[in-house]
């Protein structure tokens, strides 16, 4: 057996492994603007610092049974809390919309750091069932337990969804945003595809082998690297990177580990039946190495755009398939109506097509430039690069006179500087920017910028023809958005306008009784019986105008009633007290013998005083108007009658119970809109008779028994 002064190679690297995630952990804290990103990843990658120390400790004495034991159950209680950590990490890392998945995910977030972290602490001495030495010097075996493998099953699963959530931000990256994030996103699927790995073989030998110990802490050392690489690269963790809320739909995550668990069980059940096992080890390992490197060499952006230059060079090929791009094009562009989504879109599409890593999208309003998308810059960066109105100028004018895709590294006019400052490179020595501008009725509408290009490739002549055919079909796209953008916001404001209409009557028809009251005041100031009239007036006036205030704060929900049953003979009658003072108008009343109907009183009321101040108005305040009510089969009928102007059968049909349309001088045209929505919420309906110079008749039915569909 080997001196134990002298630690063997896997104790180096456990030990290596322990210490470069222990500096990136702080790393990471070091940062002065901390992200949730940050914490996670310190938390992560000191979980595995802790980790790669207890494996490191087994190579020192005492190597006791017991010892190594607890050693051990101390590393399984350290991985317990990798699924937590690094699932935190996979949703926070590089998303601009980070809080909404953390939200999303918070349930699934509290099982993955309880579950593990409970089985390890509540069931710690269950883990581990037994240890053994394979032959001297050789690696020791431990063991497990059902809360030993349970908790490996656990720590299977959150690496598979780990590496789901990385490869949904992978996929929602773009341009240099991707090739930012790219070394963490493979430093940490490094990490956990052998994590996968390593549970697949607990769970299927029902222990845990040391001598795949050299494995785990190489992989660790190596992510390290990869890891340490991105700081340098992407400089910060707060990258706006808006992934699809979808969880499984075409996720190759899944599709890989399924692929991998299936082949791995059956070389298993191939071994055990040829009696042999012991380079068993190293064909799973082979087959996920495998696995990785195909995934690896598919989501190559210089691998796919060689390929693509080969066919086209050596096949007589046209470099673009111009009905496969205009389909892409085309499914994806109609879905968006907003245009900050639209040029998100846009801006993945033509990174993927025109392989470059960096795009911009800047829209143009008044000569001002706002950055609506971009693959490489944030929106705080945009705000920062945006040019002044003195380059916005030159730049929108120089684009009106020639609209073609310009070059601008061999321009050194201010408007190109001015362009080149927008749009930093990430590759000074390979420098390759072009815009085209979007021009739609004699202004340009938006400017389309493509720099970084895969392998530094320069535009070809085919690149600009491309380019212009895109973004012709992205100024119809962008135009239709807006256009879409604007019809909305004109449905909200009409929407706005008549609520604040229907309040507006309201308040004009307390107004009206106030000022009927006010004319008469000075005439019967001395008349007692006047006066206690006044004052109930001026209170119920007083208490409607604080109802419609109450009821402001309703906007956004549905007319509700309060049915009860009611007197509508007593509701119409008190309706319409005080609407009468004025010389030469009264109002007379015939009323039957009524059963009790259910209605809302405050809503019945409205109707009744709308009906009768417009028939008042119809006759300029002088005349008559009766109001009658009586049964019918199953309702209750209120009859108001004028002797006004009338109405003609085009505009009942028409025009009178739609919102805005009066014939009155000074009306809101409300009224009869907003009295026929409340009798149907009743479940009755309301009908009107008039002829041009005859008068009006409205008559509403009302339900005797609640709320039925109201007759035809």
């Amino acid at each position: 057996m080997q001196p134990f002064s002298v630690m063997s190679l896997s104790t180096s690297l456990s030990f290596a492994g322990a210490l470069g995630a222990g500096a990136l952990a702080i790393g990471a804290l070091a940062r002065p603007r901390r992200q949730s990103a940050d914490w996670a990843f310190a938390a992560g990658m000191l979980t595995l610092a802790a980790a790669g120390a207890c494996a490191g400790l087994t190579a020192f004495p005492p190597r006791a049974p017991a010892s190594l034991i607890r050693r051990e159950e101390c590393r399984l209680a350290a991985l317990s809390l990798l699924p937590g950590c690094w699932l935190w990490f996979s949703l926070s890392y590089a998303r601009g919309d980070a809080r909404s998945f953390l939200r999303r995910w918070r349930l699934p977030l509290a099982v993955a750091f309880l579950l593990p972290v409970g089985l390890a602490l509540g069931w710690r001495h269950g883990l581990i069932v037994n240890v053994r030495e394979a032959g001297p010097g050789s690696a020791w075996t431990f063991g497990l337990g059902a809360p030993g493998l349970a908790l490996n099953f656990l720590l299977l699963a959150g690496a598979i969804a780990i590496l789901m959530n990385l490869e949904r931000t992978f996929r929602a990256s773009v341009g240099t945003l991707r090739w930012r994030i790219k070394y963490m996103l493979m430093g940490v699927g490094l990490l956990f595809a052998v994590r996968v790995y390593l549970a697949s073989q607990a769970l299927l030998f029902h222990r845990l082998d040391s001598s795949l110990d050299p494995l785990d802490a190489g992989t660790l050392l190596v992510a390290s690297l990869l890891m340490l690489r991105s700081f340098f690269r992407a400089g910060r963790a707060d990258l706006d990177v808006y992934a699809s809320p979808s969880v499984l739909r075409g996720s190759v995550t899944v599709l890989l580990a399924g692929i991998y668990l299936l082949a791995v069980g059956l070389s298993a059940r191939v071994v055990a039946w040829l009696g042999g096992g012991n380079a068993f080890a190293l064909e799973a390992f082979l087959i996920l190495l495998a696995l990785a490197l195909a995934v690896v060499l598919l989501q190559s952006d210089r691998l796919r755009m060689r390929l693509g230059r080969f066919i086209s060079r050596h096949f007589q090929r046209p470099l673009y398939d111009y009905r496969t791009v205009w389909r892409r094009f085309a499914e994806v562009t109609p879905a968006q109506v907003e245009p900050v989504e639209l040029c998100r879109s846009l801006a993945k599409l033509l990174a993927e097509v025109f392989q470059t890593l960096s795009v911009a999208i800047w829209l143009v309003d008044d000569q001002a430039m706002v950055l609506a998308a971009s693959t490489f810059l944030s929106a705080a960066q945009g705000l920062e690069l945006a040019p002044t109105a003195a380059e916005a100028g030159p730049i929108v004018e120089h684009f009106l006179r020639h609209p073609d895709p310009a070059d601008l590294e061999s321009v050194a006019a201010p408007w190109a500087a001015a362009l080149r400052r927008m749009h930093p490179s990430e590759f000074p020595r390979r420098e390759n920017r072009v815009g085209l501008p979007l021009i739609a009725r004699g202004r340009v509408i938006a400017l389309f910028m493509l720099g970084d290009r895969v392998g530094g490739a320069a535009f070809s002549t085919q690149d600009f023809e491309m380019l212009t055919c895109v973004g012709d079909h992205a100024l119809a796209s962008l135009l239709a958005a807006q256009a879409a953008q604007k019809l909305l916001q004109s449905r909200e404001l009409a929407a706005f306008q008549a609520m604040a209409a229907f309040f507006v009557h309201d308040l004009k028809n307390a107004a009206s009784s106030l000022s009927l009251m006010l004319g008469n005041l000075p005439v019967h100031f001395d008349d007692p019986a006047f006066r206690a009239d006044a004052l109930r007036g001026v209170a119920k006036s007083v208490q409607h105008i604080n109802q419609v205030i109450g009821h402001l704060g309703l906007l956004r929900h549905e007319l509700k009633i309060r049915p009860v049953e009611s007197d509508l003979n007593s509701v119409a009658d008190a309706s319409v007290a005080g609407l009468e003072a004025d010389p030469g108008f009264r109002i007379a009343r015939e009323f039957s013998r009524l059963p009790p109907v259910p209605f809302d009183r405050e809503q019945i009321a409205k109707v009744v005083t709308n009906l009768v101040l417009n028939a008042k108005e119809s006759m300029a305040g002088r005349g008559r108007v009766r109001i009658a009510t009586g049964l019918e089969p199953g309702w209750a009928v209120l009859a108001v009658a004028d002797e006004g102007c009338g109405m003609s059968a085009d505009f009942i049909a028409r025009s009178l119970f739609r919102p805005f349309q009066t014939t009155k001088k000074n009306g809101l045209g409300i009224g009869m809109f907003q009295s026929r929505m409340i009798v149907e919420v009743h479940g009755g309906r309301i009908t009107v008779a008039s002829e041009p110079g005859r008068g009006t008749t409205f008559r509403v039915f009302l339900p005797l028994q609640g709320l039925v569909a109201a007759p035809a």
